[in-house]
Protein backbone atom coordinates (compact mmCIF):
# COMPACT_ATOMS: atom_id res chain seq x y z
CA UNK A 1 0.00 0.00 0.00
CA UNK A 2 1.45 3.41 -0.92
CA UNK A 3 1.93 6.12 1.40
CA UNK A 4 -0.76 8.24 -0.27
CA UNK A 5 -3.20 5.27 0.00
CA UNK A 6 -2.25 4.99 3.69
CA UNK A 7 -3.08 8.45 4.29
CA UNK A 8 -6.32 8.21 2.78
CA UNK A 9 -7.65 5.08 4.57
CA UNK A 10 -6.15 7.01 8.47
CA UNK A 11 -7.51 10.40 7.62
CA UNK A 12 -9.93 10.31 5.02
CA UNK A 13 -9.99 11.18 1.37
CA UNK A 14 -11.68 14.79 2.27
CA UNK A 15 -8.58 15.42 4.71
CA UNK A 16 -5.96 14.42 2.39
CA UNK A 17 -7.42 15.80 -0.73
CA UNK A 18 -7.68 19.40 1.63
CA UNK A 19 -4.59 19.30 3.31
CA UNK A 20 -2.84 19.34 -0.49
CA UNK A 21 -4.57 21.67 -1.02
CA UNK A 22 -3.46 23.92 1.52
CA UNK A 23 0.01 22.77 1.29
CA UNK A 24 -0.41 24.40 -2.72
CA UNK A 25 -1.66 27.23 -1.54
CA UNK A 26 1.21 27.85 1.00
CA UNK A 27 3.98 26.91 -1.41
CA UNK A 28 2.41 29.53 -4.22
CA UNK A 29 1.84 32.65 -1.95
CA UNK A 30 5.12 31.76 -0.03
CA UNK A 31 7.08 32.05 -3.76
CA UNK A 32 4.71 35.03 -4.48
CA UNK A 33 5.57 37.26 -1.55
CA UNK A 34 8.07 36.88 1.22
CA UNK A 35 5.69 38.37 3.53
CA UNK A 36 3.44 35.68 3.50
CA UNK A 37 5.65 32.88 5.53
CA UNK A 38 5.64 35.51 8.25
CA UNK A 39 4.37 35.73 11.96
CA UNK A 40 2.79 38.45 11.76
CA UNK A 41 0.64 37.26 8.24
CA UNK A 42 0.21 33.76 10.54
CA UNK A 43 -1.12 36.08 13.40
CA UNK A 44 -3.81 38.10 11.53
CA UNK A 45 -4.83 34.91 10.13
CA UNK A 46 -5.35 33.38 13.34
CA UNK A 47 -7.46 36.33 14.60
CA UNK A 48 -9.53 36.27 11.26
CA UNK A 49 -10.12 33.13 10.97
CA UNK A 50 -11.80 32.66 14.56
CA UNK A 51 -15.51 34.65 13.75
CA UNK A 52 -15.95 33.00 10.01
CA UNK A 53 -15.15 29.79 11.73
CA UNK A 54 -17.89 30.15 14.79
CA UNK A 55 -20.29 31.15 12.10
CA UNK A 56 -19.57 28.05 9.86
CA UNK A 57 -19.97 25.42 12.41
CA UNK A 58 -23.09 26.87 13.14
CA UNK A 59 -24.39 27.13 9.49
CA UNK A 60 -22.50 23.03 9.24
CA UNK A 61 -24.71 21.24 11.70
CA UNK A 62 -28.77 22.79 10.33
CA UNK A 63 -26.75 21.52 6.52
CA UNK A 64 -25.78 18.03 7.58
CA UNK A 65 -29.66 17.77 8.87
CA UNK A 66 -30.23 18.71 5.47
CA UNK A 67 -32.17 22.48 6.22
CA UNK A 68 -29.90 25.21 5.76
CA UNK A 69 -29.85 28.19 8.62
CA UNK A 70 -29.89 32.08 6.79
CA UNK A 71 -30.17 33.52 9.97
CA UNK A 72 -26.66 32.96 11.30
CA UNK A 73 -25.28 36.63 10.85
CA UNK A 74 -28.53 38.43 12.48
CA UNK A 75 -28.22 35.91 15.05
CA UNK A 76 -24.71 36.67 16.30
CA UNK A 77 -25.69 40.49 16.01
CA UNK A 78 -28.83 40.47 18.13
CA UNK A 79 -26.64 38.03 20.51
CA UNK A 80 -24.12 41.05 20.01
CA UNK A 81 -26.99 43.43 21.29
CA UNK A 82 -28.10 42.04 24.45
CA UNK A 83 -24.33 41.88 25.45
CA UNK A 84 -23.89 45.42 24.79
CA UNK A 85 -27.28 46.56 26.36
CA UNK A 86 -26.46 44.73 29.55
CA UNK A 87 -22.62 45.90 29.56
CA UNK A 88 -24.04 49.70 29.48
CA UNK A 89 -26.96 49.47 31.74
CA UNK A 90 -24.21 48.56 34.42
CA UNK A 91 -21.96 51.59 32.97
CA UNK A 92 -20.07 50.53 29.72
CA UNK A 93 -16.45 50.83 30.17
CA UNK A 94 -16.99 50.59 33.77
CA UNK A 95 -18.58 47.81 34.03
CA UNK A 96 -17.18 44.66 35.78
CA UNK A 97 -16.84 40.91 35.24
CA UNK A 98 -19.74 40.21 36.78
CA UNK A 99 -21.67 42.74 34.30
CA UNK A 100 -19.85 40.89 31.28
CA UNK A 101 -20.72 37.59 32.53
CA UNK A 102 -24.30 38.52 32.91
CA UNK A 103 -24.44 39.81 29.59
CA UNK A 104 -22.77 36.76 27.95
CA UNK A 105 -25.74 34.44 29.90
CA UNK A 106 -27.99 37.11 28.18
CA UNK A 107 -25.93 37.40 24.51
CA UNK A 108 -26.53 33.24 24.38
CA UNK A 109 -30.09 33.23 25.72
CA UNK A 110 -30.88 35.70 22.82
CA UNK A 111 -29.10 33.19 20.12
CA UNK A 112 -30.15 30.05 21.70
CA UNK A 113 -33.88 31.18 22.21
CA UNK A 114 -34.46 32.51 18.25
CA UNK A 115 -32.22 28.88 17.65
CA UNK A 116 -35.09 27.36 19.70
CA UNK A 117 -37.70 29.27 17.91
CA UNK A 118 -36.51 28.15 14.37
CA UNK A 119 -36.50 24.19 15.63
CA UNK A 120 -39.67 24.06 16.98
CA UNK A 121 -41.42 25.50 13.63
CA UNK A 122 -38.96 23.00 11.35
CA UNK A 123 -39.79 20.26 13.34
CA UNK A 124 -43.20 20.57 14.25
CA UNK A 125 -44.87 22.66 11.92
CA UNK A 126 -42.79 21.27 8.86
CA UNK A 127 -42.03 24.77 7.46
CA UNK A 128 -39.05 24.26 5.28
CA UNK A 129 -35.81 25.56 7.13
CA UNK A 130 -34.76 28.07 4.01
CA UNK A 131 -38.25 29.82 4.71
CA UNK A 132 -38.24 29.94 8.41
CA UNK A 133 -34.40 31.07 8.32
CA UNK A 134 -34.95 33.92 5.92
CA UNK A 135 -38.28 34.63 8.48
CA UNK A 136 -35.89 34.41 11.70
CA UNK A 137 -33.12 36.83 9.58
CA UNK A 138 -35.61 39.38 8.41
CA UNK A 139 -37.49 39.43 11.87
CA UNK A 140 -34.05 39.58 13.69
CA UNK A 141 -32.52 42.44 11.72
CA UNK A 142 -35.79 44.33 11.64
CA UNK A 143 -35.95 43.96 15.35
CA UNK A 144 -32.07 45.18 15.73
CA UNK A 145 -32.33 48.24 13.42
CA UNK A 146 -35.13 49.37 15.48
CA UNK A 147 -33.42 48.59 18.94
CA UNK A 148 -30.29 50.72 17.64
CA UNK A 149 -32.00 53.56 15.19
CA UNK A 150 -29.45 51.63 12.37
CA UNK A 151 -26.37 52.56 14.68
CA UNK A 152 -23.14 51.58 16.74
CA UNK A 153 -23.42 50.48 20.31
CA UNK A 154 -19.76 50.92 21.44
CA UNK A 155 -18.34 51.78 25.01
CA UNK A 156 -17.49 48.45 26.78
CA UNK A 157 -15.21 47.70 29.34
CA UNK A 158 -11.27 47.74 28.55
CA UNK A 159 -10.67 43.59 29.55
CA UNK A 160 -12.92 42.91 26.99
CA UNK A 161 -9.82 43.83 24.81
CA UNK A 162 -8.34 40.57 25.82
CA UNK A 163 -10.68 38.67 24.35
CA UNK A 164 -10.80 39.77 21.08
CA UNK A 165 -6.62 40.84 21.04
CA UNK A 166 -5.32 38.96 23.14
CA UNK A 167 -3.02 35.84 23.59
CA UNK A 168 -2.93 33.17 26.00
CA UNK A 169 0.30 30.74 25.98
CA UNK A 170 1.49 32.75 22.80
CA UNK A 171 -1.80 31.17 20.74
CA UNK A 172 -4.81 34.01 20.11
CA UNK A 173 -7.84 33.55 22.51
CA UNK A 174 -10.22 34.03 19.49
CA UNK A 175 -8.53 30.82 17.59
CA UNK A 176 -8.45 29.09 20.99
CA UNK A 177 -12.29 29.67 21.62
CA UNK A 178 -12.61 28.60 18.18
CA UNK A 179 -10.87 25.13 18.72
CA UNK A 180 -12.23 24.74 21.63
CA UNK A 181 -15.85 24.85 19.71
CA UNK A 182 -14.90 23.09 16.49
CA UNK A 183 -13.66 20.18 18.94
CA UNK A 184 -16.62 20.21 21.00
CA UNK A 185 -18.65 19.90 17.70
CA UNK A 186 -16.30 17.38 16.43
CA UNK A 187 -17.05 15.46 19.67
CA UNK A 188 -20.85 15.87 19.83
CA UNK A 189 -21.60 14.53 15.77
CA UNK A 190 -19.14 11.45 16.17
CA UNK A 191 -19.80 10.21 19.33
CA UNK A 192 -22.54 10.67 20.80
CA UNK A 193 -26.41 9.88 19.84
CA UNK A 194 -27.26 13.22 18.72
CA UNK A 195 -24.72 13.09 16.61
CA UNK A 196 -25.92 9.83 14.71
CA UNK A 197 -29.59 11.58 14.83
CA UNK A 198 -27.87 14.32 12.78
CA UNK A 199 -26.54 12.41 10.28
CA UNK A 200 -29.33 10.05 10.16
CA UNK A 201 -32.07 12.82 9.50
CA UNK A 202 -29.83 13.96 6.88
CA UNK A 203 -29.59 11.15 4.70
CA UNK A 204 -33.72 10.11 5.60
CA UNK A 205 -35.60 11.44 7.64
CA UNK A 206 -38.85 8.97 7.00
CA UNK A 207 -36.44 6.60 7.66
CA UNK A 208 -35.42 8.21 10.62
CA UNK A 209 -38.61 8.32 12.06
CA UNK A 210 -39.17 4.99 11.42
CA UNK A 211 -36.28 3.84 13.42
CA UNK A 212 -37.57 5.34 16.53
CA UNK A 213 -35.21 8.22 16.16
CA UNK A 214 -36.73 11.37 18.15
CA UNK A 215 -36.49 13.20 14.76
CA UNK A 216 -38.16 16.68 16.43
CA UNK A 217 -36.35 16.63 19.02
CA UNK A 218 -32.87 16.46 17.41
CA UNK A 219 -34.54 18.81 14.69
CA UNK A 220 -35.14 21.84 17.51
CA UNK A 221 -31.74 20.99 19.19
CA UNK A 222 -29.60 21.52 16.00
CA UNK A 223 -31.09 24.70 15.68
CA UNK A 224 -31.36 25.97 19.21
CA UNK A 225 -27.18 25.14 19.41
CA UNK A 226 -27.01 26.69 15.94
CA UNK A 227 -28.37 29.75 17.60
CA UNK A 228 -25.73 29.20 20.54
CA UNK A 229 -22.55 29.14 18.37
CA UNK A 230 -23.57 32.26 16.51
CA UNK A 231 -23.91 33.95 19.84
CA UNK A 232 -20.44 33.00 20.79
CA UNK A 233 -19.16 34.36 17.55
CA UNK A 234 -21.60 37.66 18.41
CA UNK A 235 -19.56 37.82 21.77
CA UNK A 236 -16.18 37.89 20.03
CA UNK A 237 -17.38 40.52 17.07
CA UNK A 238 -18.41 42.63 20.41
CA UNK A 239 -14.67 42.28 21.20
CA UNK A 240 -13.10 42.41 18.38
CA UNK A 241 -14.75 45.56 17.21
CA UNK A 242 -15.62 46.96 20.39
CA UNK A 243 -18.98 48.20 18.88
CA UNK A 244 -21.83 46.11 17.76
CA UNK A 245 -23.76 46.63 14.85
CA UNK A 246 -27.11 44.81 13.21
CA UNK A 247 -25.03 44.80 9.71
CA UNK A 248 -21.74 43.39 11.36
CA UNK A 249 -20.25 41.01 9.46
CA UNK A 250 -23.13 40.46 6.28
CA UNK A 251 -20.88 39.30 3.68
CA UNK A 252 -19.84 36.55 5.44
CA UNK A 253 -23.17 34.37 5.26
CA UNK A 254 -22.40 33.26 1.74
CA UNK A 255 -18.55 32.44 3.26
CA UNK A 256 -19.95 30.18 5.88
CA UNK A 257 -22.18 28.54 3.39
CA UNK A 258 -18.62 27.64 0.67
CA UNK A 259 -16.21 26.75 3.31
CA UNK A 260 -19.06 24.30 4.14
CA UNK A 261 -19.27 22.50 0.87
CA UNK A 262 -15.21 23.18 0.49
CA UNK A 263 -14.78 20.94 3.59
CA UNK A 264 -17.15 18.33 1.94
CA UNK A 265 -20.48 18.26 3.36
CA UNK A 266 -23.28 16.94 1.43
CA UNK A 267 -25.43 20.30 0.13
CA UNK A 268 -28.15 17.20 1.04
CA UNK A 269 -27.75 16.65 4.36
CA UNK A 270 -26.13 13.55 6.18
CA UNK A 271 -22.53 13.91 5.48
CA UNK A 272 -19.29 15.65 6.48
CA UNK A 273 -17.15 16.00 9.05
CA UNK A 274 -15.72 19.17 10.98
CA UNK A 275 -12.18 18.83 10.26
CA UNK A 276 -12.26 18.78 6.92
CA UNK A 277 -14.35 22.26 7.05
CA UNK A 278 -11.83 23.55 9.43
CA UNK A 279 -9.22 22.66 6.55
CA UNK A 280 -11.52 24.60 4.08
CA UNK A 281 -11.87 27.66 6.84
CA UNK A 282 -7.32 27.55 6.58
CA UNK A 283 -7.46 27.83 2.93
CA UNK A 284 -9.94 30.16 2.30
CA UNK A 285 -8.69 32.76 4.68
CA UNK A 286 -4.87 31.82 3.47
CA UNK A 287 -6.38 33.05 -0.18
CA UNK A 288 -7.37 36.28 1.22
CA UNK A 289 -4.60 36.88 3.37
CA UNK A 290 -1.99 36.18 0.27
CA UNK A 291 -4.16 37.85 -2.48
CA UNK A 292 -3.57 41.06 -0.07
CA UNK A 293 -0.80 40.55 0.27
CA UNK A 294 0.26 40.72 -3.04
CA UNK A 295 -1.84 43.63 -4.05
CA UNK A 296 -4.60 42.28 -5.56
CA UNK A 297 -8.44 43.72 -5.62
CA UNK A 298 -9.75 42.99 -2.20
CA UNK A 299 -13.07 41.68 -3.99
CA UNK A 300 -11.05 39.52 -6.09
CA UNK A 301 -10.82 37.14 -3.00
CA UNK A 302 -14.48 36.14 -3.58
CA UNK A 303 -13.93 35.72 -7.17
CA UNK A 304 -11.29 33.21 -5.88
CA UNK A 305 -12.97 31.30 -3.67
CA UNK A 306 -15.74 30.60 -5.75
CA UNK A 307 -13.19 29.37 -8.43
CA UNK A 308 -11.85 27.49 -5.90
CA UNK A 309 -14.21 25.78 -4.70
CA UNK A 310 -15.41 24.88 -8.13
CA UNK A 311 -11.75 23.27 -8.41
CA UNK A 312 -12.05 21.06 -5.90
CA UNK A 313 -15.83 19.74 -6.93
CA UNK A 314 -14.15 18.88 -9.89
CA UNK A 315 -11.14 17.00 -8.85
CA UNK A 316 -12.94 14.95 -6.51
CA UNK A 317 -15.23 13.98 -9.66
CA UNK A 318 -12.32 12.96 -11.35
CA UNK A 319 -11.17 11.23 -8.16
CA UNK A 320 -13.62 9.47 -7.45
CA UNK A 321 -14.26 8.82 -11.26
CA UNK A 322 -10.86 7.03 -11.38
CA UNK A 323 -11.42 5.04 -8.05
CA UNK A 324 -14.86 3.67 -10.26
CA UNK A 325 -13.32 2.74 -12.69
CA UNK A 326 -10.53 0.94 -10.72
CA UNK A 327 -7.36 3.15 -12.24
CA UNK A 328 -6.61 4.38 -8.89
CA UNK A 329 -3.17 3.06 -8.58
CA UNK A 330 -1.62 6.13 -6.42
Amino acid sequence: MSLFQTLRSKLGADVVSLLGAVLVVFVAFSISTPLFLTSANFSSMAFQIPVLGLLTLAMMVPILSGGLNLAIIFQANISGLALAAVLIHFGGPDAGLGAFVLGVLAALFAGGISGLLMGLVVAYLGAHPILVSLAMMIFLRGLGEFLTHGGDISGFPPFMETIGHGFLLGIPIPLLIFLAAAFVWHLKLRGTKHGFSVYMIGSNIKASEYSGLHTRRTLTVIYTLSGIICAVAGILMAARFNSVRVGHGEALLLVTVLACFLGGLDPFGGFGKVIPVVLALVILQALSSGLNLIGANQHLSTAVWGLFLIGIMALRWVAAWFQQSGRWRI
